[in-house]
This record gives structure tokens, sequence and C-alpha cells, in this order.
């Protein structure tokens, strides 16, 4: 049996007498990509950044690897990671100069080329951060919640505009911090996204939760209920023949 390392229960935020989340209640198992979906002010990224102590909530319990938010929020802070949806990076510093600003403020000695290597942004170490595309500016987002060994990495619709290489290398990246053992929990709207990389999601709307399983059994459920779709299954995608015709390989804008 896999360990809970998020609990949330009854969780709720208001804004005035405006109920953002509405005592939604969930767990996360350790080593899981968990993902938080919900069309635009469903309140997932509220709740994700309670989760990771940017936000204060109205009412409710968190728990973090057995750490209380109200209780020991520092102690949570030291075992996460954040990437956030705007990354406000100095633009005219170079990755390797950022990454040593990130040491000093994690107190942490991350060596950066080793860094650079699991994001296949070694080639890019002396490069200034405003040259990046946009792929690898989220690499390097990415990259940077690394570095101090978190448990837990937060993502925060980490493919939004990207081309579809770059969409896909970013799947493998996630997916290769997890199977290292980091838990990670993401939004997205993307649901082909969400479909291949999570282990299970829920589904929020008005601020409450109105679907929590895996997304295959999810699937099983709408099409045990008579779903059909009006226009036929193929076993490809537009963006399966858009990859095929240009390439797997990540490019440098």
């Amino acid at each position: 049996m896999r360990k809970i390392i998020i609990e949330v229960k009854n969780l709720v935020k208001r804004y005035g007498d405006f109920e953002a989340v509405k005592g939604i209640s969930f767990e996360v198992e350790e080593g899981e990509i968990f993902g938080l979906l919900g069309p635009n002010g469903a309140g997932k990224s509220t709740s994700l950044e309670i989760m990771e102590t940017l936000r204060f909530k109205t009412s409710g319990e968190v728990i973090i690897d057995g750490f209380c938010l109200d209780k020991e929020p520092e102690k949570i802070k030291r075992i996460i990671g954040v990437q956030l949806q705007t990354s406000g990076f100095y633009p005219g510093l170079k990755l390797t100069e950022l990454i040593d600003l990130f040491n000093g403020l994690y107190n942490e000695k991350v060596d950066a080329l080793s860094l650079l290597k699991t994001v296949n942004l070694e080639d890019k170490a002396e490069s200034r951060y405003k040259s990046l595309s946009g792929g690898q500016k989220q690499r390097f987002s990415i990259a940077t919640t690394l570095i101090n060994h978190p448990k837990i990495i937060f993502l925060d619709e980490p493919t939004t505009g990207l081309d579809p290489q770059a969409r896909r290398n970013l799947w493998e990246l996630i997916k290769s911090i997890r199977d290292k053992g980091t838990t990670v929990i993401i939004t997205t709207h993307y649901m082909d996204e969400a479909e291949i990389l999570c282990d299970r999601v829920a589904i929020m709307d008005e601020g409450r939760i109105i679907a929590l399983d895996s997304p295959g059994n999810m699937i099983d459920k709408l099409l045990s209920r008579g779903f059909e779709r009006v226009r036929e299954v193929k076993g490809a995608s537009l963006e399966d023949v858009f990859i095929q015709l240009t390439g797997h390989a990540m490019r440098d804008e």
C-alpha cells in the first residue's frame, strides 16, 4: 500500500462573501502524478496555492508529508518545489547564475550543469534566460523546483503555449521526475495531457470536487452510461500526424 503524502480535509477558501473553495477533501499517494482539473474559476489554482503555503485558507485541514499546514508551514516549504504559471526569473542572468542564486536561497549546493542535464539544457548553461524558447523556459522552471530535492512538486499548467514537440518532451520529463520517486501535483486545461500523465485526477467545478478517480476509470464509467462519440474515433490524432511529420526532437528557437 502506498503512503498518503497529502491529506486535504474540508478545505474552504472565502473572499468576503464569495466562496472559491467549498469544503473539498482528497488524498494524494506518494509517487503518483495527481491532476487537479477544472474550468477557469473552479478553485483549482487557489487550492494549489494553499497547499504550496502561498495563500491562507479560511478553514479545513491540510497535511503535507505529516506536517500540518497551520503549525509547520516552514517544514512544508522545505520539502516542496513550486513551478508557477508565470516565473519571474532575472532575464539577463545566465542559467548557471540563476541556479547559483537559487542555491543561495535554498542553502543548497546543487551542481548547475548536472541539474541542467536532467532537463536537457546543459548546452544552454551559459545562455541568458531571456534568450530561451518557451519550452526551454518551462524546462528550466521545472529544474528550479528540484534544487531543494523536494518530495513533492507542484506544476501549474506547465505546457500552456508550447508546441507539440515541446509538450511531449515536457511530458517525458514530468514522468521521469515521478519515476525517481517525486510526487507530482499538476493542473492543466489539456485533457489529453491529464489522461496521459496522471495516475488519478480530481475534477473541480464551482469550488467543489465533482469526480475523483483514474482517467481510465472515469472514461469507463462514462461509456457504461451509454455515452457515444458523434464522430468516428480514429486510432490517431492530428497531433500524432504533426509529430510524425515534423519529428519528436526538441527544437531551439
